[in-house]
């Protein structure tokens, strides 16, 4: 094949070949595992095939599971192989096509030959049901006739051009199918990567220098890719090390794959779910990036998340957790328990929807988690995306940006981008997305955020702009009563009143004598009531209260508590002329039918604001103290960005109705005519 060939077309009209064996958005079952079996094979070509063997039948007293360790340490140590799988069995590529009528068993023998991480990829691949599929077609042969043309060996293609060629198919089997949906466009990743590295150029320029990347929603690896390649292009001495964990088994496999292909340590792709299983426990990164998915539930994680959260900061969920019908900010509280906490520190570049930015009310998990955040001078800024952007949702998206090393001039400052303008329209829609961002764009929206200058684009605040305390605005209670038909009739509906004359004794007899008491006791109350005088109106409680439980002396009856204030209840209306109720000890009682609250920024004074704000108006509310302490934290983006737009006056509209219609009776003429 020659060497200028244009490897992803050849790939891509490989896949095409598979039209009417499978649906066009199947054609990944099938090529995305091929590329990584043929790109293996090509990968030990230069190594001699038979001390594999050797090295690996000499530890046949072993088990399988635990082999590839130690053989691929021995062919590293005495047999100067620096590999990191390896291939025993008797197949090579162009042996199993030289025998046509056994291809399908002698593929298999193949790649039941591989190492067990290779194998282990290939599983979660399902790449085997594929195969049979394909010989059951008359694919197979055809198939790996046209993959034996590709040459993928390193001489030819380096793993940064394998990375591309990979990405590039996974790129055209996603943006076309629902696979799209786990899908980040590589314009946001790259403007996410910007974001990530401003300010550490000096840091990534030290030759020989380790550096850390992890993604722990990673997907089939495109954030890490980019991440990596973005490090190399700026240090190509540099070892940078990925780290990931995704929940789903072919998107691991395809990550896990990625890095094999590049050369990267695969164990450090690890498979589970990031919200109850911490695959990296103890483990640091210099820097994380992610997009987790939007305002996904995590109920069935709940209990072991709550469980961790109980830890406090032993755990990682310290700051709290967010409601159980979007875990997106546990996705970033997981991040942050994996930063460095060394002179360094480390950056984090996350993607999320705008839920995170409001969502909950002071006190409440998100609330919370914002307000450790933001209290900790962790986020650095938050950059809003253009809409339909994304190939699953039209909805805004946001860039968070955080660091526990601000520099100076940004501590206890939170920079916000509106880059929703800066756009490119797509020739033709991919789902959802109908917009990109160019190049130039990301180089105009990474000078906007690292200038850190106010403009029209760009906003910085302190960190407790962002915070607010919500108090409770209290009214007194002030009641008036006034025994008549219409009173009596709402006492006979109170459940105490009711219950007088219900008796739960099993016995009969003591129930039924019970029952005849309890209804007596309710007609000596209505005729009590009854000796109210019907026009007179009591404006004090206290007044009520005294000649209620002087007439139930008159007429023998112990008022209970409960019944007393059922009574009193039922009777009393709420009364502006009316006096203030008092408790027994003298404290003013609050109505809570006129309850109110108010949001006040935590940088005002609280008295002050109250003075200004409220007493104006409610000349008797006052506030309660306890809730205070009532602090929360939101970032409503949209609202500092807001532009008002006038309205057109009514004379403008009604001289272009005038217009509009005159040109409609000429165009109706000249058809007329």
């Amino acid at each position: 094949m020659d060497s200028n060939f244009n490897h992803v077309s050849f790939l891509w009209n490989i896949a095409e070949s598979l039209r009417g064996t499978y649906k066009e958005e199947d054609y990944r079952k099938v090529m995305l595992p091929m590329i990584v079996v043929r790109r293996f094979d090509c990968l030990l070509d230069d190594y001699d095939k038979e001390v594999i063997k050797e090295v690996y039948n000499s530890y046949d007293y072993l088990p399988e599971e635990d082999k590839d360790e130690i053989v691929l340490a021995d062919l590293k140590e005495n047999h100067n192989m620096d590999i990191q799988f390896y291939n025993v069995s008797d197949f090579t590529w162009k042996k199993i096509l030289d025998d046509s009528e056994n291809i399908k068993s002698n593929f298999e023998a193949y790649l039941n030959g591989f190492s067990n991480n290779v194998k282990e990829i290939i599983n979660r691949f399902k790449f085997r049901s594929e195969i049979e599929v394909l010989n059951r077609k008359n694919k197979l042969y055809a198939v790996l006739q046209k993959m034996y043309e590709v040459d993928l060996h390193i001489n030819s293609i380096s793993n940064n051009k394998m990375g591309y060629i990979y990405e590039e198919m996974l790129r055209r089997f996603t943006e076309n199918s629902a696979a799209g949906e786990q899908y980040t466009p590589r314009e946001v990743i790259r403007l996410c990567m910007e974001m990530l590295f401003l300010g550490k150029e000096e840091f990534l320029h030290e030759e020989g220098k380790v550096i850390s990347i992890a993604d722990f929603c990673c997907g089939t690896g495109g954030m890490l890719s980019i991440g990596e390649a973005y490090i190399e292009a700026i240090n190509d001495k540099a070892i940078v090390d990925v780290y990931g964990q995704e929940l789903l088994d072919e998107s691991f496999a395809i990550c896990q794959a990625d890095m094999l292909m590049k050369g990267q340590n695969p164990d450090n792709i690890r498979l589970g779910n990031t919200l109850t299983e911490d695959r990296f426990s103890g483990q640091h990164m210099r820097f994380l990036i992610s997009n987790p998915p939007f305002g996904v539930t995590w109920k069935d994680e709940e209990k072991k998340v709550k469980e961790e959260s109980d830890l406090g900061f032993d755990g990682r969920f310290g700051a709290g957790t967010p409601r159980v019908s979007d875990g997106s900010l546990l996705f970033l509280e997981n991040m942050i328990s994996k930063m460095y906490d060394d002179e360094e520190g480390s950056r984090i570049a996350i993607i999320f929807n705008g839920s995170p930015l409001f969502t909950g009310d002071a006190g409440s998990g998100e609330s919370n988690i914002r307000k450790w955040i933001i209290e900790n001078d962790l986020l650095e800024g938050i950059i809003a995306l253009p809409t339909d952007m994304f190939y699953n949702t039209g909805i805004a998206t946001y860039i968070w940006v955080l660091t526990n090393r601000k520099s100076n001039e940004r501590k206890g400052k939170i920079q916000l981008v509106n880059a929703v303008d800066y756009f490119v329209p797509m020739r033709k829609s991919l789902g959802n997305k109908r917009k990109e961002i160019s190049d130039e764009q990301i180089a105009e929206i990474k000078e906007l955020y690292k200038n850190f200058e106010p403009n029209e684009k760009c906003k910085i605040f302190d960190n407790k702009d962002f915070g607010y305390r919500k108090i409770t605005v209290e009214r007194p209670l002030k009641l008036s009563f006034l025994v008549n038909d219409e009173a009596i009739e709402k006492v006979k509906e109170t459940n105490q009143f009711i219950n007088l004359a219900v008796s739960k004794k099993k016995d009969e007899d003591v129930k039924l004598s019970e029952e005849e008491a309890g209804i007596k006791e309710q007609d000596k109350i209505i005729e009590m009531l009854q000796e109210f005088d019907s026009n007179k109106k009591y404006m004090s409680r206290e007044e009520f209260l005294k000649d209620i439980k002087s007439k139930a002396k008159e007429y023998n009856l112990k008022l209970g508590a409960s019944l007393l204030k059922a009574i009193v209840n039922a009777i009393g209306e709420r009364n502006e002329e009316a006096e203030i109720c008092r408790d027994s000890k003298g404290n003013v009682e609050s109505d809570t039918t006129l309850r109110d609250t108010e949001t006040i920024p935590l940088k005002e004074d609280i008295q002050e604001y109250f003075d200004r704000e409220v007493k104006p108006h409610i000349e008797d509310a006052y506030m309660d103290e306890s809730t205070f302490i009532n602090i929360g934290y939101e970032i409503p983006f949209t609202r500092y960005f807001y532009k008002y737009v006038e309205f057109r006056s009514f004379t403008e509209i009604m001289k272009e109705v005038a217009e509009l219609e005159e040109k409609l009776t000429l165009e109706i003429k000249k058809v007329l005519e």
